[in-house]
């Protein structure tokens, strides 16, 4: 187990949640609905019996989506806020990751759109009266199209204001330009247009940007691909155009330094204007009370940036948590080491794994495998089975059922000391199966107005309580909170992990690739994990501990009583000349955790 000062670490559990949908109760979801139609959740929406209820879950951090300010189709020229143009936003609600100004945050969730940034404040509060501490996105590859900063605080300047714009790139501009060339809208296909052909004043097929700005994913064309981010613009980090750099790198052995270290060498250095915009705007968040940030396409940004901002924050923040989307394996090193990322996806690893074998297509045996190779960064690897870019699980185009991520989720939650995330609504079985406007049912949608049936059975009229939740919803719900609420007080899940799997695939009658099992354990601790990942076959085996395991763990030749952490069955491991051995009869997709 892992110690920090007195305090015993744990593990934490992050509850990700789209924050305009958690408290919007409206069922109509009609495609490309108003807010007005298909209702909007608000920060007023987590209550205090709202963030309990998020807690008593097993939660320990909330990452709250899309509260920067984005662009969007709703009139809020009364609150002295532009209207933004159907041509270049995605869905009617916007993207989270089109933010307009850094320095607010998105009307459509404050009940008074003129206090909205006090209402997130207020919100800060009740979360860290629950107990919790809360996560916000910071988007540093790109910023929206008509990004206007509108409330960046005095002494400090808007993105793009003071850029010459006459030329292609400078180091101290904050976009890419294609000089003397007006912006193009894409040319809708294959059957889509903005807000799904509604007559729209501004859906002229025209956007006034002169001269026009390269585009989020990197496309220098002044007209982008339907396919391409056309909503957004690339921000420049001293990057030129040919990809060499316009700043001073790490040297070498920078990656065993601390963030003081990292701090120091960048305060003396002359930094790019975009990277100390973003770093103004990080901290001006942190000084607000927000706790940490996830970073959003964090690899298409220098990684000396991230040192750059990283060290800032933890200045400031020293346990602020600090998560970046990065998907290169080639990265991940390089990211945590000298960008000073806490934690990472660990998507292409461990997620995509899981989903394959939860798709019936994978064996159980690629998991270890896995581990093994992340075995020095295993704790920065943050794991998940869904969130708001996944598909659902319970989607047909994933699994098609809820209950096949119970096995899943048992092995992502406990494998190693890394954070577990949950996405809302996974813990009920929402599979997202409504047509919202931009984007095709399989993930719950991030741009439209759009209600989300099985969370807002559990949302039950804003009781918090799962009232309307069907038996299989509420046992599903009840599974997740026992898993959770074990590993974020488990001592052995901080300390160390060993695969058994292959001893018993080579020892053990009956044992197969459908199940997976590892050991963990801590000074005071010793847990048996097992999984079934199997939907329609039971399987019994005695499965064995080899001998190193016993040895470590000092046990003596005799019987040592288990027990289920999750449900609470009771079993009997066997030790004899030095080798452990029980019977398990595990059914289709059940899970045991088995503390000594």
């Amino acid at each position: 187990m892992k110690v920090k000062g007195n305090e015993k670490v744990r593990k934490e559990v992050v509850y990700h949640v789209f924050t305009r949908l958690f408290g919007n109760t409206n069922t109509t979801n009609k495609p490309w609905g108003t807010l007005q139609e298909n209702g909007v959740g608000k920060f007023n929406d987590f209550t205090d019996q709202a963030l309990q209820a998020i807690k008593d879950l097993g939660v320990t951090y909330i990452w709250y989506t899309g509260v920067p300010h984005h662009a969007l189709i709703a009139d809020y020229t009364n609150y002295g806020i532009s209207n933004d143009d159907p041509d270049v936003v995605k869905g009617r609600a916007g993207s989270p990751y089109a933010v307009k100004d850094y320095y607010n945050v998105n009307p459509d969730l404050a009940e008074n759109p003129e206090n909205r940034l006090v209402e997130f404040k207020a919100l800060i509060e009740r979360t860290h009266k629950a107990g919790l501490k809360l996560l916000i996105d910071i988007v540093p590859n790109h910023v929206a199209r008509n990004y206007e900063g509108n409330t960046t605080p005095e002494g400090f300047e808007a993105f793009g204001a003071s850029d010459d714009t006459n030329v292609e790139y400078k180091r101290d501009n904050n976009f890419y330009y294609v000089p003397n060339t007006a912006f193009k809208v894409p040319e809708w296909q294959n059957g889509y247009q903005p807000l799904g052909g509604e007559n729209h004043p501004m859906a002229d097929g025209k956007f006034d940007e002169f001269p026009a700005k390269w585009t989020g994913n990197g496309s220098r064309s002044p007209q982008p691909d339907v396919n391409d981010w056309y909503e957004t613009v690339k921000v420049n980090y001293g990057v030129r155009p040919d990809g060499t750099c316009d700043f001073d790198l790490l040297p070498a052995g920078f990656e065993d330094k601390n963030y003081e270290e990292h701090y120091k060498f960048w305060s003396e250095k002359d930094v790019p204007n975009s990277w100390v915009k973003f770093k103004d705007i990080a901290l001006y968040w942190i000084n607000m009370g927000v706790d940490g940030f996830r970073f959003d396409m964090a690899e298409m940004v220098p990684v000396e940036f991230w040192s750059y901002m990283n060290s800032n924050i933890k200045i400031k923040n020293p346990s602020a948590f600090l998560l970046a989307e990065v998907y290169n394996p080639d990265l991940y090193r390089d990211f945590i080491h000298r960008g000073k990322m806490d934690y990472l996806y660990d998507k292409v690893e461990l997620y995509d794994s899981l989903k394959h074998i939860m798709q019936g297509h994978g064996w159980t045996d690629h998991i270890p495998k896995v581990q093994e190779g992340l075995h020095d960064i295993e704790h920065h690897m943050l794991h998940f089975l869904e969130n708001h870019d996944e598909q659902r699980i319970a989607s047909p185009e994933f699994a098609g059922d809820a209950q096949k991520g119970k096995p899943a989720m048992v092995v992502s939650a406990t494998i190693s000391t890394s954070p577990t995330m949950i996405y809302f609504g996974q813990e009920v079985g929402e599979p997202a199966a409504e047509k919202a406007g931009f984007g095709s049912p399989s993930r719950t949608s991030i741009f439209d107005y759009i209600g989300v049936p099985h969370h807002q059975r559990w949302l039950n009229d804003k009781k918090f309580d799962g009232g309307q939740l069907a038996e299989n919803e509420k046992e599903l719900r009840d599974f997740y909170s026992r898993l959770l609420n074990f590993t974020i007080n488990s001592e052995a899940l901080m300390g160390e992990y060993q695969d058994i799997h292959f001893y018993n695939r080579e020892h053990t009658e009956y044992y197969n690739h459908h199940v997976l099992s590892y050991v963990r354990w801590c000074a005071n601790e010793k847990l048996i994990v097992i999984a079934n990942f199997d939907a329609n076959d039971r399987f019994g085996f005695n499965l064995q501990l080899p001998s190193e395991i016993i040895e470590k763990w000092k046990l003596k030749d005799g019987e040592h009583q288990m027990t289920d952490t999750l449900y609470g069955s009771g079993h009997a491991l066997k030790v004899q000349n030095g080798i452990g051995q029980f019977r398990v009869d595990i059914a289709p997709l059940e899970s045991f955790i088995f503390k000594l």
